[in-house]
């Protein structure tokens, strides 16, 4: 990612790509690629559209806690989502400079699943009794970065992670990963023509062996069509469970939008648009598909 400045958010961008790019494969894939076709020169040209995170929504923690690193530098709550089988809320934040990305953060509504499952995640996370961020200086770097790899409860064991999965996918996500990068994005329409569009591009994608998410489509379109986002499948990382057990399991993955100009700049050129001519924020729909990256509907495919 290329910034204007240096500056502590962007310091904390930096450190969470770095640890995001050894767990996916699939970033330095496709970036490779997009340089032999010519589409960009090195990964600071790509445009990252948004970064995405999960937590879990229980007290202590959830949006409540996580946004504050983000609002201290300069980000601003947007709009709010609910995605009601899936038992999520969220929120994107808007970034202080248009050279940093958007931040879409969302919370499992934990009280909502059943008591069986409530338990096993409170089993863990009921060990954080007071908010984690209230003791970060978040003026700092480094201790931030750490902060985003750093185990908040105790390593699941891989039974509580199965039961997890059989009822919220999200759950076993979050319970195993925590606050890793969930996703960054490739802002796909500022790339050169053809490649400009999600079709072009996911044809790309799918000859250089990126297996895309196929829920809903492979392109999801907001009712507007303004906002069209697709997304790779998430590469798998060996994880190490409790009682020296392990398994594979979905880690990360890459998602790609395209955002077209808004009606009233429709009739500029490419070379004069900028963010704000652009479509803004997110879609309910799509953002449900594009969850189930992690999904095991779509990593047994």
């Amino acid at each position: 990612m290329k910034f204007q400045s240096k500056t502590t958010m962007t310091q904390i961008l930096d450190t969470l790509f770095a640890v995001y790019v050894k767990r996916v494969p699939d970033v330095k894939k496709i970036t490779d690629a997009m340089v032999r076709k010519g589409m960009v020169t090195n990964q600071n040209e790509i445009i990252n559209d948004h970064v995405a995170f999960r937590t879990m929504g229980v007290p202590h923690l959830g949006i409540a806690s996580f946004e504050k690193i983000f609002l201290r530098h300069g980000y601003q709550r947007k709009e709010f989502y609910h995605f009601e089988a899936k038992k999520l809320d969220a929120y994107w934040f808007a970034p202080p400079t248009p050279d940093l990305p958007r931040v879409f953060i969302s919370e499992l509504k934990v009280d909502q699943l059943s008591v069986s499952t409530q338990n096993i995640i409170r089993s863990y996370t009921d060990t954080v009794t007071s908010d984690p961020v209230d003791a970060l200086n978040l003026e700092d770097a480094a201790a931030v970065a750490t902060y985003f790899q750093t185990p908040l409860w105790e390593l699941p064991t891989l039974e509580d992670y199965k039961l997890l999965l059989k009822e919220s996918e999200y759950a076993a996500w979050v319970i195993y990963n925590r606050y890793y990068l969930n996703h960054y994005t490739i802002s796909v329409h500022a790339l050169p023509e053809p490649f400009n569009q999600l079709e072009a591009f996911n044809a790309f994608l799918k000859e250089i062996g990126i297996q895309l998410n196929t829920s809903g489509g492979e392109i999801k379109t907001s009712g507007d069509q303004l906002l069209r986002q697709s997304s790779s499948v998430a590469n798998m990382v060996r994880a190490s469970f409790a009682n020296q057990k392990s398994r594979d399991i979905a880690g990360s993955y890459v998602e790609f939008a395209e955002r077209s100009p808004l009606p009233e700049f429709a009739h500029l050129k490419n070379s004069e648009l900028r963010r704000e001519h652009r479509r803004e924020g997110f879609e309910t729909a799509n953002a449900d598909r594009i969850f189930e990256s992690t999904f095991t509907s779509q990593l047994k495919k």
